[in-house]
C-alpha cells in the first residue's frame, strides 16, 4: 500500500477514533451523574469523572469544525464561488439543527409531563448548528488562508467569553440568550464555538498538508498543545488579570484554551496510535462508537436520564456506579456494532439491486 493511499485512509480512522474515546469518556460522565449518590459527590471518584467528563462536547465541536473544514475545501476543489462554498457550509446547520430539534421532541415526549421550555434547550447539537451558521463565513477563505483566519476567529471567541458573560442579558429572551452567552445550563456560542473555529482551522491544515508531511505536523501539533496546557493553567492560577471578573468553569479564556490543547494532544494521539500502533483494517471498538456517535448520543441520554433505568437514580455507591457505566458502555458498543452490521447488510442487498441504505451518520462530531 502506497504512503498516500495509507494516509489518506488514516485521517477518517482517527478521526472516528477520536471520536469514539470522546463518546466513551460522555457515557461514564453521565452515568456518574445521573446515578452515584449525592452525599458522595464532593470525593474524588465523582471529580474525576465530571472532569474528564467536560472534555466531550470540545472533542465533538472540534471534530465537527475539521469535517467542515473538509466540506469547505471540497467546495474549492469543485470550483464554487466564495458564496456557493459559504452557502454549502451553511446549509450544513439546518441538518444539525433538525437533529437538535428532533432530540428535543422525542426527549419531550418520552418525559410527558414535561415542561414545554425543555423544548428550547441550547443542547450541544444546536451549539453545533448555531455555530456552523455563524462561522460558514469562514469558507470565503482559500484552505491555506483559513488555517490562521479560523484559529484568528477561535481566540477571538475565546478572549470575549468573560467580557459577554459580564454583559446585561436581561432583556434578552432566554431562549436567544442561551445561544450566545456563556452559561451553566446551556451550550452557548461563547465560548463554545471556540472548539468549532479551533477544529476548522485543524481541519484546513490537514487538507494543507502532503501525505509525507501529516506525521511531522502531528508531532507539533502535540508539542504545541502540551505547551499552551501549561502556560494555560499558569494564567488561570496567576493572581492577575485583565478581566473584571471571570469564573473558570464558565468563561475563563484559560479553562477553554486548556481544553482545546488536550483535544489537540488527543488528535495528535489518536493519528499516531491508528497510523503505528492499531493494526491497520482490524476491528476497533474505540473506533466503533465514533462510527456511530449520533446513535450513541441519542440513546444513551434515555437510557441514563430517562425513565428507563429511573430505580438507579442517585442511588449507587462509587463502585456500584462504575460498574453501571461499564454496564452501559458495553450495551452502546454491542447496539453500535449492530447498527453497523445492519447497515452494511442492507448495503450489501442495495448492491445486489434490493434497495438503496445510506450509511450511518457521525454526530456529534461529524
Amino acid at each position: 500500500m502506497s504512503i498516500k493511499t495509507r494516509t489518506s485512509t488514516n485521517r477518517l480512522e482517527y478521526l472516528d477514533w477520536l471520536r469514539g474515546l470522546g463518546a466513551i469518556i460522555m457515557l461514564q460522565g453521565h452515568v456518574f451523574d445521573s446515578f452515584l449518590k449525592p452525599e458522595l459527590r464532593p470525593g474524588g471518584a465523582w471529580v474525576l469523572s465530571q472532569f474528564a467528563g467536560g472534555m466531550p462536547p470540545a472533542i465533538f465541536l472540534f471534530l465537527t469544525g475539521v469535517t467542515l473544514a473538509f466540506l469547505m475545501d471540497s467546495s474549492e476543489r469543485r470550483g464554487l464561488t466564495r458564496g456557493q462554498r459559504v452557502f454549502a457550509a451553511f446549509r450544513r446547520s439546518g441538518y444539525l439543527f433538525f437533529l437538535a430539534f428532533a432530540f428535543r421532541a422525542q426527549m419531550f415526549v418520552s418525559g410527558f409531563p414535561a415542561a414545554w421550555t425543555d423544548l428550547l434547550k441550547v443542547d450541544i447539537l444546536n451549539c453545533m448548528g448555531f455555530s456552523i451558521a455563524v462561522l460558514s463565513v469562514m469558507a470565503v477563505f482559500r484552505t491555506r488562508q483559513r488555517v490562521a483566519a479560523a484559529a484568528a476567529v477561535g481566540l477571538a471567541i475565546v478572549l470575549a467569553g468573560p467580557l459577554v458573560s459580564a454583559a446585561n442579558w436581561t432583556r434578552v429572551p432566554a431562549a436567544l440568550a442561551n445561544y450566545i452567552a456563556p452559561s451553566r445550563v446551556a451550550f452557548g456560542f461563547f465560548p463554545w464555538a471556540a472548539h468549532l473555529a479551533f477544529g476548522i482551522s485543524a481541519g484546513s491544515l490537514i487538507r494543507s498538508l502532503t501525505p509525507e508531511a501529516t506525521d511531522g505536523a502531528m508531532r507539533w501539533i502535540a508539542a504545541g498543545g502540551g505547551v499552551t496546557i501549561i502556560i494555560a493553567q499558569w494564567c488561570a492560577a496567576s493572581s492577575h488579570s485583565i478581566y473584571a471578573a471571570s469564573s473558570f468553569w464558565l468563561n475563563s479564556p484559560a479553562q477553554v484554551l486548556t481544553k482545546a490543547s488536550v483535544t489537540l494532544v488527543m488528535l495528535s494521539g489518536a493519528y499516531l496510535w491508528t497510523r503505528y500502533g492499531a493494526r491497520h483494517g482490524a476491528w476497533s471498538w474505540v473506533r466503533q462508537f465514533g462510527v456511530t456517535s449520533l446513535l450513541v448520543y441519542w440513546v444513551h441520554i434515555e437510557l441514563v436520564y430517562g425513565r428507563w433505568l429511573w430505580f438507579l437514580k442517585n442511588s449507587l455507591t462509587v463502585g456500584e456506579t462504575a460498574a453501571t457505566a461499564v454496564g452501559v458502555i458495553l450495551f452502546m458498543l454491542a447496539l453500535s456494532a449492530l447498527r453497523t452490521n445492519w447497515a452494511r447488510a442492507r448495503s450489501a442487498l442495495a448492491g445486489m439491486g434490493w434497495w438503496y441504505a445510506p450509511t450511518p451518520e457521525r454526530v456529534p462530531g461529524d
